[in-house]
């Protein structure tokens, strides 16, 4: 599973440039393997973004704007849905991957299925506990 990131790599828009650096930066820095498909210098790259940006996700004008994310060619979202789920951890359900075993967002989904029945298994229990011991 291969994470693709459309990008304007000659972008005149600052705003579009830091959206981008943010994304392919947390990518980098989380180790998660992704490709950067610039759709300036690409034409078969821009339209193929432009197709697969499902039409409710697109702008009035029709045109989506990079950053737009996808798992293989599933839509996964543009800047804005990346960033609502960086800020909810939960970046890697965003991009439809496995959690890194006792990262942040894994225990955060123990917990909820800890929660949900109640039950709490003895070495969950530990691992919660070290991991709200770090936070």
């Amino acid at each position: 599973m291969v994470i693709r990131v459309f990008v304007a790599t000659s972008s005149g828009s600052t705003a579009i440039r830091k959206k981008q650096q943010e994304v392919v930066g947390f990518l980098e820095a989380n180790k998660i393997d992704f490709q950067e498909l610039d759709i300036a210098g690409n034409e078969d790259n821009r339209q193929w973004m432009r197709e697969h940006v499902p039409s409710e996700k697109k702008p009035q004008n029709g045109i989506p704007l990079p950053p737009q994310i996808f798992n293989e060619e599933g839509y996964c979202g543009d800047f804005e849905s990346f960033f609502s789920a960086k800020e909810d951890n939960s970046v890697h359900s965003f991009l439809g991957i496995g959690t890194p075993p006792d990262s942040k967002e894994d225990m955060e989904s123990k917990q909820v299925a800890v929660l949900q029945n109640g039950e709490v298994p003895e070495e969950e229990e530990l691992k919660i506990k070290s991991a709200n011991a770090q936070v």
